[in-house]
């Protein structure tokens, strides 16, 4: 039996916490009463997985079976999230690969023979083939790929894309032209946190620029009040008023899977448990790991965390409409992330891991570390934020990372050249963003290589809107503090100078809430 979240109010008995803070970890003291915000431990996995998918695909939500779906002569488009989820990479199978294998069983079967399969990576970065043969499987991969039936989908294509209309907000639905104008377009989800899946499929992550411009922008981001609770999200809103355009135009036979908390393997597991709880075995391993950490070299530590691969069991299968079986999705996911949390406080404190969407297989560069505490960690919240309006966010990164010439070039010149000028989200979009979207190089380079798209750095600082429009001040301990600056923020050495810090913002005896993830928390405030 798994147990709930819990909240820890810190006393003398409680022992030093871990505190991620990118290639590595920290032990940190907290202040007594300071609370801190355990996630739930793993729900059960379903015990037979291919069971789980059948019943799925021929028991769906609002919709015929999908044996009955599937006509010979049809064209077939099956789209997937690409690896930006979940987080950390699941090891092998990928459950995407194992319900696309039944998904084309079926297809053959009926006849189908006209199939191509479409990564929605939307403006990030194409997926090399191993990459995407990890999500696939090597059956389907081997199929499909040498002969360009499986690929990367490409937002810069312009013959490739087909606009479908406007909603009545007056936002453009630009998709793939495959997708589009296929007879059935099935769409298959991981559903790691609850912004994910829905409308938010399809109608993102298969869209162009002239689309995702409508919902990616400062005002919307503002306006989302959090992305984690559709309810009150302004980007869930336009997504769904998306959705319901590409529904008239397009059979989506939408198929969504929820995973439990089993983010560490062993022997990294010691950080799913709750310290006091820990073995000796886990202290040993704790205290190896930080001593290796300390004198390894970079590109030793950030192999030792890229090359995990997480055990993820799943909750969940679900098919069907869209709508409905997205229902079905937020139950699971709600069932094993929500954490009820009594008030807000005037301090939150967060660690930001190695990891977020963006940098898989890649490096957290400043950017990214902003958008994942700021933007995703931050808004991990349903009802109202951890922390009060005009308080203080406390994050844990040394912003130290480089920036991947690779994956990331427009980020070095949003850096250099557009944050040296403002920080201000809103400021940045109006007189920049337009110049990176349209750059020639910027667009070559995600067309050809594996580049995020020139306007992805701007996303990304959207994504940290709220949080800068809500609190009054932002620190990261143990930062560089040159970078930091550039990002209009402080750096401090420790918490306490952190805290001393914040003083004038949220006086010295401030309320604190720790949010202890990952893995994966929602906070439920009340």
């Amino acid at each position: 039996m798994s147990r709930p979240g819990f909240v820890l109010e810190v006393d003398d008995r409680t022992p030093p916490l871990i505190v991620h803070e990118g290639l590595g970890f920290r032990l940190e003291n907290f202040p007594l009463g300071t609370r801190v915000v355990y996630p739930p431990e793993s729900l059960p996995a379903v015990p037979d997985v291919d069971a789980a998918i059948h019943e799925a695909l021929h028991n769906p939500v609002d919709s015929e079976p999908l044996p009955e779906l599937l006509k010979a002569g049809m064209r077939l488009t099956i789209a997937f999230d690409d690896l930006s989820l979940p987080l950390p990479t699941m090891k092998a199978p990928d459950i995407r690969g194992r319900i696309i294998e039944q998904v084309l069983t079926l297809a053959a079967e009926a006849g189908v023979d006209d199939v191509e399969l479409i990564a929605a990576n939307a403006l990030h970065r194409r997926m090399t083939a191993d990459e995407l043969k990890h999500i696939v499987g090597e059956r389907v991969f081997r199929s499909f790929f040498p002969q360009g039936l499986l690929y990367n989908f490409d937002a810069e294509d312009r013959d490739n894309l087909a606009h479908l209309g406007t909603t009545d907000k007056g936002e453009d639905i630009e998709i793939s032209k495959r997708a589009a104008e296929s007879d059935l377009l099935i769409y298959v989800n991981v559903n790691l946190v609850a912004m994910d899946g829905g409308h938010k499929s399809v109608g993102i992550g298969l869209a162009s620029y002239k689309s995702l411009r409508h919902h990616h922008n400062a005002k919307t981001m503002v306006h989302s009040r959090s992305f984690m609770d559709h309810k009150h999200s302004e980007m869930h809103h336009s997504a769904w008023r998306i959705g319901r355009v590409i529904k008239d135009h397009v059979k989506v036979f939408q198929i969504e899977t929820t995973l439990n908390n089993d983010v560490f393997p062993k022997p990294y597991n010691f950080l799913q448990k709750r310290e006091w709880e820990w073995s000796v075995r886990d202290q040993a391993t704790m205290l190896g790991m930080r001593r290796g950490l300390a004198v390894a070299p970079p590109k030793l530590k950030h192999k030792m965390f890229h090359d995990l691969r997480s055990v993820y069991g799943l909750t969940g299968v679900n098919a069907g409409e869209v709508e409905a079986v997205h229902e079905r999705t937020l139950e699971k996911v709600h069932q094993q992330h929500l954490v009820e949390v009594q008030g807000q406080s005037d301090v939150l404190v967060m660690g930001v891991p190695y990891l977020g969407p963006y940098n898989v297989n890649s490096s957290m560069n400043p950017i990214l570390a902003t958008c994942m505490g700021l933007g995703y960690y931050f808004n991990s919240y349903r009802g109202q934020p951890v922390v009060r309006k005009g308080g203080a966010v406390i994050l844990y990164h040394p912003l130290n990372e480089g920036f991947n010439q690779l994956h990331h070039p427009s980020y070095v010149d949003f850096y250099e050249e557009v944050l040296a000028e403002s920080t201000d989200p809103a400021v940045v979009g109006e007189k920049y963003e337009q110049q990176f979207a349209q750059d020639p190089w910027y667009i070559h380079l995600y067309r050809t290589s594996h580049a995020y798209h020139g306007v992805h750095p701007f996303y990304m600082w959207y994504w940290a809107a709220h949080a800068m429009d809500h609190v009054d001040e932002v620190i990261w301990v143990g930062a560089d503090r040159k970078v930091a600056s550039r990002l209009g923020f402080r750096a401090a050495t420790t918490l306490m100078d952190a805290l001393e810090m914040a003083s004038g913002t949220v006086g010295t005896s401030p309320s604190i809430t720790y949010l202890h993830n990952p893995p994966h928390l929602l906070a439920d405030v009340r």
